[in-house]
C-alpha cells in the first residue's frame, strides 16, 4: 500500500465516517479536509475539523504507519508545528509533540469499505502496460478528456525547466535560447545530444553573420561538427573545407568530433548531413527565428518558415562523396510538425507566460489542437485501448500520462484512477 491511497480516502472522504473518533476517543467533526499539498510540507492545508469540543484550523499529515513521523523527522520540523490531526493506517505508536502533548489521531484501517481496498490492490498489482487497463473503459468520457485537457497543459509547463535552463546558459538570449533548443530538436533522439553541443559551440551571432551566404553556413555548421574532417574527392565538400579553415581560424572555433553523430539504422531522409543542410538553409531563410514564429500566424505560415530546402549538392546526395539518385531534400511536413509540438509550441508557450502576454499561450494550445495526433508506438498502444488522440494536443497528454502517472504507478493522483476508485464505493 502507498500513502496515496491515505490521501485519496482522506481527500475524497471515501472511508466510514460514522461515530468518527480519535484513537483515544474523542469525537472528530470533519468540516473540510483541507487543500491537498503535493510539494513539501504536510500533506493537507487550511483543514477545518472539531475534535471533542475544540474547533481547529490547519494542517494534516498521512501515513501508514504513526511511527513513519519520527522517521521521517517530523518532530523536529517547525513546519509540522501547526498539524491538528495525524491520519494513519494503523497506529503504531502515539506521537507526542515537542512540549509532550499527543497528537491527535485517526485510523482508517477499519473504516475503508472492504471493496474499495480491493479495486485499489488490484491496481497496485496490475502488470498491464497501464495498470488500469482492463478497466480504464469504465471511466466516463467527460473524465478522460477534461484530464487529457490539463495534462497538456503540465506537459508544457513541465518543459518550461529546459527552457528555463537555456535561457540561463544564453544570458537571457531568446532567440539564442530558441536556437539551441531547435537545434536539439533537428537531431531527434538519435542525434539530439550532437546537435545541441554543435549549437552551444556555434553561437547564432556567428551564423547570422554569415546568412547571406549558404555555402558559409553549411561550411561552419558541417564543420564544427567535425563532417568535413575526412578527405573527399568532390570539389563542393573541399570548398566548404577551405572555408571553414578560414572561418575557424577567425573565430576561434573547436570543432566537434565527428564520431558523436549516428548514421547507423536511420533512415536516409534522417542522417545528420541531410538534418545539417536543411538547418542551414533554415538559418539563410532568417537568423531572427524566434521573431518570425512569434510573428506567425497560423500553422501554414510555421510550415512555410521551416521547410527550407538545403543547396543543390544535397538534392544528389545524403552524406558527402556519395552521390545519389536526384530527390529535393525538403523538410518533411511530419518532420515540420514534430518541430512545432515539441520546440515552437513550448517556447511559444513560455513566451506568453514570462512577459505576461496571454495571446502567445492561447496560440501554442490552439496550434497542439490543429495539429493531427503524433503516431508512435506509445500512441498506438493507446488507441489499442480505445483512447484515441483526436490531435496533437491529446498525444503530448498522452504522452504525459504514461510517463509521469502510469508509469510510475501514480493512479491515485491521476483523473482517471480515481474516477475508476469513486465507482467502486459510490
Amino acid at each position: 500500500m502507498r500513502e496515496s491511497f491515505l490521501h485519496f480516502l482522506w481527500r475524497w472522504r471515501r472511508f466510514d465516517a460514522r461515530d468518527l473518533a480519535t484513537t483515544e476517543g474523542l469525537p472528530i467533526d470533519i468540516s473540510h479536509p483541507g487543500e491537498w499539498n503535493i510539494h513539501a510540507g504536510p500533506d493537507f492545508f487550511n483543514a477545518r475539523l472539531r475534535i471533542g469540543d475544540t474547533r481547529w484550523a490547519g494542517n494534516v499529515e498521512m501515513h501508514l504507519r504513526a511511527s513513519e513521523w519520527l522517521a521521517h523527522g517530523h518532530s523536529g520540523d517547525p513546519a509540522y508545528d501547526n498539524v491538528v490531526l495525524h491520519v494513519v493506517w494503523e497506529e503504531d505508536t502515539p506521537i507526542l509533540r515537542a512540549g509532550g502533548e499527543r497528537i491527535p489521531c485517526l485510523t482508517l484501517k477499519d473504516r475503508t469499505p472492504s471493496g474499495l481496498l480491493e479495486a485499489y490492490q488490484r491496481l497496485e498489482q496490475e502488470r498491464s502496460w497501464v495498470p488500469c487497463q482492463p478497466s480504464i473503459g469504465k471511466a466516463p468520457e467527460i473524465v478522460r478528456l477534461n484530464w487529457l485537457d490539463r495534462l497538456a497543459v503540465e506537459r508544457l509547463e513541465q518543459k518550461n525547466a529546459a527552457i528555463e535552463e537555456a535561457l540561463r546558459a544564453t544570458g537571457n538570449h531568446w532567440e539564442e535560447a530558441f536556437y539551441r533548443s531547435l537545434a536539439r530538436t533537428f537531431g531527434l533522439k538519435v542525434n539530439a545530444e550532437p546537435f545541441e553541443a554543435l549549437a552551444r559551440s556555434l553561437p547564432l551571432l556567428t551564423l547570422a553573420r554569415h546568412k547571406n551566404d549558404p555555402a558559409q553556413l553549411e561550411a561552419l555548421l558541417f564543420g564544427q561538427a567535425g563532417l568535413l574532417d575526412e578527405p573527399c574527392e568532390e570539389e563542393y565538400p573541399q570548398m566548404l573545407a577551405r572555408e571553414y579553415r578560414f572561418l575557424k581560424h577567425k573565430y576561434g572555433l573547436a570543432s566537434l568530433p565527428a564520431s558523436q553523430w549516428k548514421f547507423l539504422r536511420l533512415r536516409p531522409a534522417n542522417f545528420p548531413t541531410i538534418r545539417l543542410a536543411q538547418f542551414a538553409a533554415l538559418v539563410h531563410r532568417s537568423a531572427h527565428l524566434l521573431s518570425c514564429v512569434l510573428d506567425a500566424r497560423n500553422i501554414r505560415e510555421l510550415e512555410h518558415l521551416f521547410s527550407a530546402t538545403p543547396g543543390e549538392y544535397w538534392s544528389t546526395h545524403y552524406r558527402f562523396g556519395h552521390p545519389s539518385a536526384r530527390r529535393e531534400k525538403v523538410p518533411g511536413r511530419d518532420f515540420i510538425r514534430l518541430l512545432i509540438i515539441n520546440t515552437v509550441v513550448p517556447f511559444l508557450f513560455h513566451y506568453g507566460k514570462v512577459k505576461s502576454q496571454e495571446q502567445y499561450q492561447k496560440r501554442a494550445l490552439a496550434l497542439l489542437e490543429e495539429l493531427p495526433a503524433e503516431r508512435n508506438s506509445m500512441i498506438d498502444n493507446w488507441q489499442a485501448m480505445g483512447i484515441k488522440a483526436r490531435n496533437a494536443a491529446h498525444s503530448q497528454a498522452l504522452i504525459q500520462l504514461k510517463t509521469m502517472y502510469c508509469t510510475p504507478r501514480r493512479c491515485l493522483e491521476c483523473a482517471i484512477g480515481t474516477a475508476l476508485l469513486k465507482q467502486e464505493n459510490s
